[in-house]
């Protein structure tokens, strides 16, 4: 099938790359000519595991391709994929311009019959402004579908290739039969594509990750209370977590959720159900902790350290707002630089790969190493931020010769608590006892 993708963001990119696999004819469209450019060069402009081999594939073998010319990457497509930003604005409404603004172009080039796809997270009757832009112009049958992503950064690839569930939102059975056809490849082992409404295929995106994103919080809310009843917080999670009406998955306690997709979803979800007339206070008490929640760890480094950090030097592990992938958008990591530099605090960072797009963000506000132990040089204390597998087993004894103390703040958990006391670290973690070596 040929197809068009238009946006060739983290889901766009993603999306076209993964529709090439399976033999699909994809035109990638941006209106970024230098991005259009470098992507042409074999340059993969996102960090995503396995992105880059089928990308380098799907280029070489002339199923994918990229253009900034939307007339001519729709003139043969069949299906149009829309994967275009929709920023949240200060209320928290999703900004539909790049959506729609496209729209209104498709609506003046099509020449038959096409199915437009919304991809982007986009709120409740989408579909329908979508469909009266389009339309102002367009001289042919159309048909306009919502078929949320569900891809997580770090297992994309993967989440595209074998989905648990592909929803797609569809009145028009031929619009169906199209969309069935073109996922049927990525369904053989059995996964539903389940066909619905519009409006309930746009609601099922925002559900779901309002769903998670409280499963986190109310974990994290566990966590802050375990601290003050010196109960285990890993150990309730265990507890929990082997009830198959609740499931082990997003119930590990941290500083909070970031990314692209949570934040902005929790509050395009509740503007949505306050623009119908419903508080949804639920969702209201999920953005305040985990708001709360980003930053917990900078008290705890305030009480070590006697109230005054001016002049203290931190060695921070972990930029991303979380591992296998260089995404910083709303990374708690920030909130917590922001913090320490406020206090008069110096930082030295170290991530495997999202090191550039923070140095684009603060420039020489913060310092970055080449290495996770070059960071800790002369550090009055360790922050983790990001559970990158790679800090997961670190070299105790290059920490001990490298930091100032033997100090560690842990905002995921990383390691077993009789470890960090037998290695005779000051260890703090999220909804855990702190461990203190004898004498301190």
């Amino acid at each position: 099938m040929k197809i068009a993708v238009v946006g060739t963001g983290y889901v766009g990119l993603v999306t076209g790359t993964c529709l090439a696999e399976t033999g699909n004819t994809v035109t990638c469209v941006d209106i970024d000519s230098s991005k259009v450019e470098r992507m042409r060069n074999g340059e993969v402009p996102i960090y995503e595991p396995h992105l880059d081999v089928l990308f380098h594939r799907n280029i070489k073998q002339d199923r994918l391709s990229f253009t900034t010319d939307l007339a001519s990457a729709i003139k043969d497509a069949k299906v149009i994929f829309l994967a275009l930003p929709t920023p949240p604005g200060e209320d928290g409404s999703a900004d539909l311009s790049y959506v729609l603004g496209v729209a209104e172009e498709l609506g003046k080039i099509i020449t038959d019959y096409k199915v437009i796809v919304d991809k982007s997270t986009v709120p409740v009757g989408t579909a329908d402004k979508v469909t009266a832009a389009v339309a102002k112009h367009a001289k042919v049958d159309f048909d306009v579908v919502s078929n949320p992503e569900f891809l997580r950064e770090g297992f994309a690839v993967d989440d595209f290739l074998k989905p648990d569930r592909v929803v797609v939102g569809t009145s028009s059975k031929r619009a169906e039969a199209i969309m069935e056809e073109l996922y049927k490849p990525y369904v053989r082992q059995g996964n539903p594509i389940i066909f619905m409404d519009e409006k309930s295929a746009e609601l099922t995106k925002y559900a779901a990750n309002a769903f998670l994103a409280t499963k986190i919080t109310f974990m994290n809310e566990i966590a802050n209370l375990c601290e003050r009843l010196d109960a285990d917080v890993d150990k309730v999670r265990i507890g929990i977590g082997t009830d198959t009406r609740i499931g082990k998955r997003f119930l590990f306690p941290g500083i909070g959720y970031g990314g692209s997709c949570f934040p902005k979803d929790v509050q395009a979800l509740a503007k949505s159900a306050n623009d119908a007339g419903y508080e949804f206070p639920l969702l209201a008490s999920v953005m305040k902790v985990n708001e709360q929640q980003k930053t917990i760890i900078v008290p705890k480094i305030l009480d070590f350290f006697g109230g005054e950090l001016k002049g203290r030097h931190f060695a921070l592990w972990g930029l991303a707002f979380k591992p296998d992938t260089d995404d910083i958008r709303e990374a708690p990591a920030l909130y917590v630089i922001a913090k320490l530099l406020e206090a008069g605090a110096t930082i030295t960072a170290f991530d495997p790969e999202a090191m550039g797009n923070v140095k684009r963000l603060l420039g020489d506000k913060i310092s970055f190493a080449s290495d996770q132990y070059e960071a800790l040089r002369d550090a009055d204390a360790l922050i983790i931020a990001t559970e990158w597998s790679v800090f997961r087993s670190p070299d105790f004894d290059k920490l001990t010769d490298l930091l100032k103390e033997k100090v560690i703040f842990d905002g995921r958990n990383l390691y077993d608590l009789p470890h960090m006391a037998e290695l005779g670290f000051y260890y703090n973690s999220i909804g855990r006892r702190t461990v203190v070596p004898a004498g301190k």
